[in-house]
């Protein structure tokens, strides 16, 4: 049975569709818990939420603050999600008034910061009084329930794929969460293992925020999730969502990933227009063929596909640049959000031949058998 989805606000001021509103972005494409019923941003009101995300019309409409939803929805939302994912570790104290009217109004709060509002003094005290709950998305578990690698990782025998990328907030959860949702429509059982918490809320069932955990504890939980989603759900296919990058000199987050999963194959998520990392002007963006040598460099799994970020790019340079990476790199290359994902899942059909059998088996068994009498 379909768990009910619960009606969420989520809070994105002045960042909707920009790096540090990736959060919300992320819950506007794609949600299992939430229905998205709007979005804060003062700078876009009026807006439709996926006509500013450059897709189709989605009817999740844009307000100019909090009194404004409120006025034009029918029903109170069940939740207030804060939906942007600053470099910055604490909200600013307008943010904190509009979170405290949101609990008076009984709305929940979901919060993905590393700020944790429930160990906020005020926060909770309102949260008592008005009978609603604060949920801190980054949490890490209690200790005693914490995991250190134990090396079971190496007795998985479906595949395991990395969705790794050359930047932060270039659209490895978005290439991973669309690549899951297309292999389990062609007859494929897969399961997306989550490393962050924007995939958590979207309502992914294995895995834990890994930059909010202790570091001796990053490769055991990433292992301990794996081997989760392997014996709980039988699965063909493991799809890892990454963070940041490799080669990016501010974390850690992907040498986890690769060690703690060890995968059979990893797919690159690059955005060929960004010149700087983001959050960082100073830093210049690699190149790919820099980011595939230092992650085979580390890991023994291949580079298998090239995923595409369009920001800042027409539709005429993302043809021309897929055109350009597969004859560079010898690797399917393509864009999710505007071609599918139809590239990579025959990548994957090419290396894992199981999988290629269980995708003409399903197709066969979908054809209606003719009988003649």
């Amino acid at each position: 049975m379909e768990m009910k989805r619960q009606t969420a606000l989520v809070y994105c001021e002045k960042q909707f569709g920009l790096v540090d509103g990736k959060t919300a972005a992320a819950l506007v494409r794609h949600s299992e818990i939430y229905t998205i019923v709007g979005i804060i941003d003062s700078s876009l009101a009026g807006k439709d939420a996926g006509e500013e995300l450059g897709e189709a019309r989605n009817d999740i409409p844009i307000f100019a603050d909090l009194g404004d939803a409120l006025s034009y929805l029918s029903t109170v939302p069940s939740c207030y999600i804060y939906g942007k994912a600053p470099l910055e570790a604490c909200i600013a104290s307008d943010e904190r008034l509009l979170i405290v009217e949101a609990m008076e109004h009984g709305m929940d709060i979901v919060n993905g910061l590393h700020q944790f509002f429930s160990e906020d003094q005020e926060f909770a005290d309102v949260a008592v009084q008005h009978n609603v709950e604060i949920k801190d998305i980054r949490k890490s578990p209690q200790l005693k329930d914490l995991h250190v690698f134990t090396g079971r990782i190496s007795e998985v025998n479906v595949p395991v794929i990395a969705m790794l990328g050359t930047d932060c907030a270039c659209g490895k959860m978005t290439t991973a969460v669309e690549l899951n949702k297309a292999l389990n429509k062609l007859g494929i059982k897969s399961v997306l293992v989550a490393t962050g918490q924007t995939s958590l809320m979207q309502g992914a069932m294995y895995g834990v925020s890994i930059d909010a955990l202790i570091s001796q504890f990053v490769i055991g939980e990433i292992e301990h999730a794996v081997l989760q989603a392997v014996e709980q759900e039988d699965p063909d296919i493991i799809l890892v969502e990454g963070q940041s990058a490799v080669s990016h000199p501010a974390f850690m987050s992907s040498l986890g990933i690769l060690k703690g999963s060890m995968p059979d194959g990893i797919i690159l998520q690059h955005p060929p227009a960004r010149r700087f990392r983001c959050d960082f002007p100073n830093l210049a963006m690699p190149s790919v063929e820099s980011e595939i040598a230092l992650i085979e460099a580390v890991s023994e799994a291949r580079v298998m596909a090239i995923a595409l970020s369009h920001e800042n790019l027409t539709n005429e340079d993302i043809l021309s640049t897929i055109k350009t990476y597969e004859q560079q790199f010898q690797l399917p290359t393509t864009d999710v959000l505007s071609y599918g994902c139809n590239k990579l899942v025959q990548a994957l059909a090419d290396r894992f031949p199981a999988l290629n059998l269980k995708i003409q088996q399903t197709q066969l068994e979908k054809i209606p058998v003719l009988t003649t009498r």
